[in-house]
């Protein structure tokens, strides 16, 4: 079995919906995601994926809530945007970014990790 990771940050803002703390104000993180691709075998390239590939899934999925108040963007507008959720929504859509590409080995996404701070992360898996 093969893996590869592909990181990138971003920075967002959001408000826990009932959640009796701090956190249910407005206030903001400096995330990371984690993806984490599988596969059994190497294309004729020797690659599982392609870096870049991922990366630009991951810009584009990661892209509309950058610098963004999460609670007014789809769907952590009606989703608490906790890391647990964005976890699984990054999932969901980097999944068919990276399923939408035609290649000669089968690589899936294994799961998503999301960074609040340096020491606090969420992660999904199915």
């Amino acid at each position: 079995m093969f893996e590869v990771a592909v990181e990138k940050v971003f920075a967002a803002g959001h408000a826990l919906r009932d959640y009796n703390g701090r956190c249910e104000n407005i206030h903001g993180h400096n995330y990371r995601v984690r993806v984490l691709l599988e596969g059994d075998r190497l294309d004729g390239t020797g690659l599982l994926v392609d870096f870049l590939e991922v990366e630009a899934v991951m810009k584009t999925v990661i892209g509309r809530f950058d610098h963004m108040f999460l609670n007014e963007v789809a769907p952590f507008d009606k989703l608490n945007p906790s890391a647990e959720n964005m976890a699984q929504v990054f999932y969901e859509e980097i999944s068919r970014g990276i399923s939408a590409s035609p290649r000669e080995n089968d690589v899936r996404v294994s799961q998503v990790s999301v960074w609040e701070t340096d020491e606090m992360r969420a992660t999904y898996k199915a």
